[in-house]
């Protein structure tokens, strides 16, 4: 029996669009499953290896829930406008409407070629104009509400790509798309405010694990303990990017003028070891200080402070403008800073004068932009004091009054020296005694910041949906009446960006007038106010493409609506989403974002909740033979020639196979080969269907591995999952000889069900050849009969930092870490040893330990 994967392939996935197998009734669905993975940015002529990592595993999970008895939904789309496509086709110097065509033709094609469920009836491409539509609405339902706002603002600046570039584009201070040097520049750029929301973007997020959120899966007791719906470490990643502080917010004065700056800190106690201040290049005040250099105006007196050395600082902050945050504030950067000389700053509480410097790890974007220098207890005001020759004075000692600063900073709270009348006060009394004392002077007051920035959504690009504004001189900035939407982007011969001259050449403080190459598109800028019909002007800037990618999942179920973003009732059907996987390098912003316009749906009113994902799971990065595949490498790897070579199906398991999902897998063209051995290992089981032994009655194998595949699947652990269908497979050759005409047939089909989410093309095949004529995808998931699967009993050590602390007894022995980790960590004795304390590691040895590193 001959084993040809390309002709089986082609004549399911045939019979798949045929029947409409995976175009699931939307309004009659009773038990509705939302399966998504992030759609893929065409920035190439196709797929590769990586994307299909990625979908394949989402793909057998979603088999595995239809199997449950779930009627799935799995869309799939293009995240199409945006910088990576744009960027593509200014490379081969084609016309990004013609690459666009072009790309989606054959993306669609890979995608039906890998067997997925796709319902290839409702893709979304984020350039068709009945999708950003929609994202323009958006845009002025922000307007409208005040979230949409234009500011000046220093931005990420690619003078290679002619655009304004979000931090997560900016690698090491270059472009992460053409390797150029990234600037700063300061420009008018619309902003969402994120901002806003960021208390209820952090709250949620405790909110954010199985149980919390419920499912419409009834999973079992191993998934909900499993802990893979939100990892902690998704969840930290969005923390620090929030990055609430609580501290206080004070004023002080600059000697000699009648300025001020205000400081954010979280260790009012140490202000007594201020020995000098920093701000931030790019502060407004440094600004000021700089333009009235040569005159009275700003200043309070005749003798008004200057800075003396203003070409040494002009030429640090034009230095400072090339450096991108991620370098600016890379911990093993050294510490570089000017002073500004003839500028003091007056400590409020002692009145000192210090001395006041500027250093680009300030970010001015980030608090206030200004820092009060406290080295002996603070490690980085302490490098840069040591570097610069600045006094250090110690105001803080622990309680037992000891404390050194010789070599480093003392970090921790304690007792107050060397502070006047709060000597003697612990570190918390102190600081709310300070505190009174700022509100009594009307300088200061508790303050609660964020590190998260106002979401800039400008970009000087053409390939984007065009920002929905129009520029009336009598009725000033309005947006594009609903009923006009969409505004069109219009077709253009030369889409490349224009900008004008580098920002580095821009003196500090002036604004940078990048433009879009829509703005010089006359019949495009020039239209009519929607208000008094004078003649006015459109913006020029398009959106950025984290806004298409931010709300789409709430588009697909709605397509056929046209009249409305989404329709309520579907949308209340079918979300939040049930599962989502993507790559952990879009656990920041990706997902944040999407909550954001989730929280703002909900607050239209459209949803009656505002978290997009009941599940979200970040898969790890494929590799090639111990390398990150790169094209400069020549190790990028074409899914095509496999999947033409050894099969759809062949080149699905082998990803599966790879390892564990999180954590990535090395392509291996040998471990290809050896899963394709298995894969016709497999087929040639079905040869002899008729052949008769004596039976061998004891089938409790069958039933251990159905319950083992089952346990593995639920907590996405694809790799473990398949190696039990191998072992299932070895034992079956070892019995074929033996099984009756009846076992043979119930193995030989639980085997086809186990393997149908790897292999749905030869699952459906040997699923017809056993005798069925209805789709294997309709057939329900096997269940295991219990009294067969009882496993051996065990007791479980429980160890902190290698001493047993407690044992859990009469547990199973194939117990897995996750399960295990969950238990122990709800026992009283242990949460006693683990209070307080961080797990760095947990370390497992299956059926003995669990072992807590703290």
């Amino acid at each position: 029996m001959h084993y040809n994967p390309q002709k089986i392939e082609s004549k399911w996935q045939q019979r798949w669009e045929k029947q409409g197998l995976y175009s699931p009734d939307l309004d009659k669905a009773e038990k509705p499953f939302y399966n998504l993975m992030m759609f893929p940015y065409p920035s190439a002529e196709g797929l590769h290896i990586g994307n299909m990592y990625a979908f394949v595993h989402s793909d057998a999970y979603g088999r595995y829930i239809r199997m449950k008895g779930f009627d799935v939904f799995e869309p799939i789309g293009l995240d199409g406008f945006g910088i990576h496509s744009e960027n593509y086709a200014l490379k081969i110097g084609e016309h990004i409407s013609d690459v666009s065509k072009r790309t989606e033709k054959h993306f669609y094609q890979q995608l039906k070629m890998i067997g997925n469920q796709y319902d290839f009836k409702r893709t979304l491409e984020t350039y068709q104009p009945q999708y950003y539509k929609w994202t323009q609405w958006i845009f002025i339902q922000m307007f409208k509400k005040g979230l949409a706002y234009q500011r000046e603002s220093y931005v990420n600046w690619c003078s290679q790509c002619k655009t304004v570039l979000a931090d997560e584009q900016v690698i090491g201070g270059y472009c992460e798309r053409c390797g150029a040097q990234v600037e700063k520049k300061l420009t008018k750029q619309w902003f969402f405010k994120i901002t806003d929301y960021a208390e209820r973007l952090l709250k949620n997020l405790e909110s954010l694990s199985t149980r919390a959120l419920g499912s419409k899966v009834k999973i079992s007791k191993e998934m909900a303990q499993s802990g893979i719906d939100w990892s902690e470490k998704t969840k930290i990643a969005q923390r620090e990017w929030i990055g609430k502080s609580e501290g206080v917010e004070f004023e002080m004065e600059i000697l000699d003028t009648d300025q001020k700056i205000k400081v954010f800190t979280t260790r009012l106690d140490t202000i007594f070891g201020m020995t000098y201040a920093i701000l931030s290049p790019e502060h407004p005040i440094v600004t000021l200080l700089l333009k009235t250099q040569n005159s009275r105006q700003g200043r309070s007196s005749p003798k008004a402070a200057r800075i003396q050395n203003r070409e040494e600082v002009e030429e640090y902050i034009k230095e400072a403008k090339k450096e991108t945050e991620s370098v600016r504030t890379d911990i093993t950067k050294e510490k570089t800073g000017v002073e500004l000389k003839g500028i003091r700053v007056i400590n409020p509480f002692n009145k000192q004068k210090t001395p006041l410097f500027i250093a680009d790890f300030i970010l001015g974007y980030y608090g206030t932009g200004a820092v009060m220098a406290v080295p002996a207890h603070d490690q980085r005001d302490y490098e840069f004091a040591k570097k610069y020759g600045l006094p250090i004075k110690e105001v803080i000692k622990n309680k037992n009054g000891k404390s050194s600063v010789e070599k480093k900073a003392f970090e921790n709270y304690g007792v107050l020296i060397n502070s006047g009348e709060y000597n003697g006060l612990t570190s918390y009394q102190a600081i709310e005694k300070m505190i009174t004392f700022l509100k009594e002077k009307k300088i200061g007051d508790k303050k609660i910041n964020y590190k998260l920035r106002d979401w800039c959504i400008s970009r000087q690009r053409y390939w984007g949906p065009p920002i929905p504004i129009i520029y009336c001189e009598k009725c000033g900035t309005l947006p594009v009446p609903e009923k006009n939407l969409p505004v069109l982007l219009p077709e253009i011969e030369d889409f490349r960006p224009t900008g004008t001259d580098s920002p580095s050449q821009v003196s500090q403080g002036e604004i940078w007038e990048g433009k879009s190459p829509l703005a010089s598109v006359k019949e495009f800028v020039n239209t009519i106010c929607p208000k008094c019909g004078a003649p006015a002007k459109r913006e020029t800037d398009v959106s950025d493409t984290f806004l298409d990618s931010a709300w789409y999942f709430f588009r697909y179920p709605s397509l056929d609506y046209q009249d409305r973003i989404f329709d309520k009732q579907r949308t209340q059907k079918w979300l939040p989403v049930d599962m989502y996987i993507g790559g952990q390098e879009h656990a920041c912003l990706h997902l944040l974002y999407s909550r954001f316009i989730t929280m703002f749906f909900k607050d239209l009113g459209l949803i009656d909740f505002e978290e997009p994902y009941k599940r979200f799971f970040a898969h790890g990065l494929l590799i090639k033979e111990g390398a990150k595949m790169s094209k400069s490498k020549g190790n990028i790897v074409n899914p095509d020639e496999y999947i033409k070579k050894y099969g759809a199906d062949s080149t699905r398991m082998y990803l599966m196979f790879l390892g564990k999902i999180s954590r990535g897998g090395d392509w291996q063209d040998s471990g290809m080969a050896g899963i394709t051995k298995f894969v016709r290992k497999a087929w040639n089981l079905f040869s002899d269907l008729k052949k008769d032994g004596k039976g061998i009655l004891d089938l409790s194998f069958m039933h251990k591995t159905i319950k083992r595949v089952d346990n593995d699947l639920e907590r996405l652990s694809f790799n473990t999952a398949i190696a039990k269908i191998m072992e299932y497979v070895n034992w079956y050759k070892e019995n074929q000889d033996n099984f009756s005409k009846k076992e043979r047939k119930l193995v030989l089909e639980n085997l086809v069900l186990l393997l149908s989410p790897f292999t749905p093309h030869l699952s459906e095949e040997l699923w017809e050849k056993i005798g069925h004529r209805e789709s294997v995808f309709k057939e329900k998931w096997p269940e295991y009969d219990s009294e067969l699967v009882k496993e051996e009993i065990i007791t479980l050590i429980i160890q902190v930092n290698g001493k047993i602390r407690d044992k859990i007894d009469n547990i199973e022995a194939d117990i897995f870490k996750e399960k295990a980790k969950e238990l122990a960590i709800s026992r009283q004795k242990i949460k006693k040893w683990l209070k307080g304390k961080e797990i760095k590691k947990t370390i497992f040895v299956p059926g003995k330990l669990i072992n807590f590193v703290v």
